[in-house]
């Protein structure tokens, strides 16, 4: 009976751990880049979720074991856990938001926001959808998941189990990283910016020198020219400064960079 007492014990304490680190890990992972997107089934979601805690748990054990062995209220767990979570989660999904919104405004800049438009689940221009599906193509490939199983160990040294972070604290932390979001969105697509404010200032001296000319018969092409012709040269490096800002993200999420 001894025996067979510990080991209860031990199964016990097994899924206490568990499930301390999925309420952690469960929000982050439906929110995560690529797996966590709206064409993606709920249950595989929750496979994915559950994997990615059974890895990272034996990591934990030490650190988690007080509170292993002398759990809080059920409720108290579930508020502080999952709310550390949703904060990583949305940190991480700010930049998919960056790159969609680079990609809308560099379509609508160049007069292509209306092809290809519905893709995807998310109404997005093709520019957006080209650029997001290759930058969790890039971002799978850079071995995205792992990193974010280690920013998931480390970040329990800073938001220690069961309790909540300050609210001063996270309310600039969002200011900030929706801040950062958007001014990476707008660096991603200020080449097409201001090709097409050229464009428009060229228009605009050709309509005043030749009045009877229909400038727009002639534009229109080029400019729809001009923007296909930088996505081509530009992806890659539009890419590439991406990927570097999310892998900075996830080496410091909380930092002041």
């Amino acid at each position: 009976m001894t025996g067979l007492a510990e080991i209860l014990r031990l199964s016990t304490d097994l899924l206490w751990l568990n499930f301390i680190v999925f309420l952690r890990v469960g929000p982050v992972m439906s929110l995560f880049p690529g797996f966590g997107e709206q064409s993606v089934p709920r249950r595989i979601k929750l496979i994915l979720a559950l994997a990615l805690t059974i890895v990272i748990s034996p990591a934990l054990a030490q650190q988690l074991a007080p509170m292993v062995q002398n759990p809080p209220p059920l409720a108290w767990l579930i508020l502080t856990e999952t709310g550390v979570g949703l904060l990583i989660g949305i940190g991480i999904r700010l930049f998919i938001l960056a790159l969609q919104t680079a990609g809308s405004i560099a379509a609508q800049a160049t007069s292509l926001s209306q092809i290809l438009g519905g893709a995807s689940i998310t109404p997005l221009p093709a520019f957006g959808h080209l650029l997001t599906v290759g930058g969790l193509a890039l971002a799978m490939m850079l071995n995205l998941h792992v990193r974010v199983a280690e920013m998931m160990v480390l970040t329990y040294g800073l938001f220690p189990g069961a309790e909540l972070p300050d609210a001063a604290s996270v309310s600039m932390w969002g200011i900030h990283r929706i801040a950062s979001a958007f001014a990476l969105a707008f660096t991603l697509a200020a080449p097409f910016v201001i090709v097409a404010v050229l464009y428009n200032l060229t228009l605009g001296i050709i309509n005043r020198a030749m009045p009877q000319l229909m400038v727009i018969f002639v534009g229109a092409p080029a400019i729809t020219a001009a923007g296909l012709m930088l996505l081509m040269l530009l992806a890659p490096t539009i890419l590439h400064i991406w990927v570097q800002a999310l892998q900075s993200f996830i080496s410091n999420p909380f930092g002041g960079g």
